[in-house]
């Protein structure tokens, strides 16, 4: 069996503040393979992006970092030196984040910044990278890329701006991209453009992408398998079709609940919601974090909560079977 390129087991970040310890992200299990793609879902504030910076080797100092695996295509995250993970960022682990206005330097040209990683990570010249810069502008739909090497980020319109991120992020031709909600802030037209760009470019380069999102209608675009994250940790993992054709958990049903179904929601009717917020997690938290908000909930739900399997690498967090008869527990 081919190993995945990504593999995480047991991610936790703790997080100090001035009332204790925020418990940000609870030992979360997932693994990406070469060429597809895992949705990470959830709620703001659930810790989908603190993910996604732990494993870039982006969190600061002190934010306690820990895993039992963290492992990238042979290389050890969890104990690779700043000097390791400079070598990977950029070069074979790119990422796209979330506000491409305070991620681009306003005081630099766009073709100096997207010259910068493949001169750090590449012997090639300046008429190199410019080259290869024009090639990606283009190949990502910017007109007359050339022209667009010399102008500044405030010159762009925000599209062409996540345009200019995702050509950044191709410059060395990553094995692994990271999106952190990379339509955020676009229109409707203009993130479904940047979200099939996305998808054609990762099946071409056949690269893996981890695309962070709220927005289930983008994850069942896009997804190959799907991670949904509540209050720090993963709810229900399994393929796109096991999760939107017998979601299993609570959350993941309420979610799909807050969305038009094609063909299925009537015009002018009322889509579902999940009341409530999300909890503080300052402190921990004992059993299911979403008992207070989950109209199914009972006692037990205040107690450790078993994994269970629904079929074939589909898991879920839940003291209910939901439906399943034949959901058997798993070791966590």
């Amino acid at each position: 069996m081919t190993e995945p390129l990504l593999s995480v087991r047991g991610l936790t970040i703790d997080i100090p503040v001035g009332g204790g310890t925020l418990n940000a992200v609870r030992g979360i299990d997932f693994d990406v393979n070469r060429g597809e793609t895992l949705c990470i879902v959830g709620e703001s504030g659930s810790g989908k992006s603190l993910t996604s910076l732990a494993l870039m080797g982006l969190l600061g100092g002190k934010i306690d970092r820990r895993a039992t695996r963290m492992d990238f295509d042979g290389t050890d995250l969890r104990k690779a030196g700043q000097r390791t993970m400079r070598a990977l960022r950029g070069d074979r682990m790119a990422m796209i984040f979330q506000e491409p206005m305070t991620s681009l330097n306003p005081a630099y040209t766009i073709g100096d910044q997207l010259a910068e990683a493949l001169l750090l990570h590449r012997k090639v010249g300046k008429e190199q990278a410019r080259a290869r810069a024009i090639e990606l502008l283009e190949k990502v739909g910017i007109t007359a890329a050339a022209s667009r090497l010399s102008q500044y980020p405030h010159q762009l319109s925000g599209g062409l701006r996540q345009r200019v991120m995702i050509a950044m992020a191709l410059m060395c031709e990553p094995e692994l991209i990271i999106a952190d909600e990379p339509t955020t802030a676009l229109d409707v037209t203009i993130q479904a453009q940047i979200l099939r760009l996305l998808v054609d470019l990762g099946s071409e380069m056949n690269m893996a992408m981890i695309l962070i999102t709220h927005d289930l209608g983008v994850v069942a675009r896009v997804a190959d398998k799907v991670a949904v994250m509540y209050a720090g940790e993963l709810v229900e993992t399994g393929s796109a079709a096991q999760v939107f054709n017998a979601p299993m958990h609570p959350y993941t049903r309420g979610l799909l609940r807050c969305i038009p179904q094609p063909g299925k929601t009537e015009r002018g009717a009322k889509l579902g919601t999940i009341p409530g917020i999300v909890p503080s997690l300052v402190g921990g938290i004992t059993g299911c974090p979403f008992r207070t908000r989950c109209d199914q909930a009972v006692g037990s739900c205040r107690a450790d909560i078993p994994r269970r399997a629904a079929g074939k690498d589909h898991l879920f967090r839940c003291v209910h079977e939901s439906g399943y008869r034949g959901a058997a527990e798993v070791s966590a």
